[in-house]
């Protein structure tokens, strides 16, 4: 009987033990802050368009759990803005560019383009 106590004893203190460990280690339930909305440490430039070396010198904010899910995400967000407006962009310069090629290609393969200044001497 008394070494059934003492087993149960050990078994007790072992558990505690592990628990206080995990507890320690993995945080005791507490949440942390929520991260204002509408502010984030992370800034990209609003007066031009992101270059790689925007994105190289940004640091997210490490808490003892890893990285805010919020300003990541607010990251995301604003890098994929910043691409489809840089895709809208190219692809409008594109279509001008297409249309200002049509305008100059004769449709007729003899005709030649029409160059400035007339048309050059002539034999009299």
């Amino acid at each position: 009987m008394l070494s059934f106590l003492v087993f149960l004893l050990a078994v007790l203190l072992v558990g505690g033990v592990l628990f206080l460990v995990g507890s320690l280690l993995l945080g005791r339930g507490e949440t942390q802050p929520p991260a204002e909305l509408d502010r984030s440490p992370v800034e990209l430039p609003d007066d031009r368009a992101a270059t790689g070396a925007d994105v190289r010198g940004l640091r997210i904010t490490v808490t003892l759990r890893g990285y805010r899910m919020a300003e990541v995400d607010w990251l995301l967000g604003q890098l994929a803005q910043t691409l489809d407006d840089r895709d809208a962009e190219i692809a409008g310069l594109r279509t001008e560019l297409a249309a200002r090629t049509q305008q100059d290609t004769p449709t007729d393969p003899g005709m030649q383009p029409a160059t400035e200044g007339g048309g050059g001497a002539r034999d009299a």
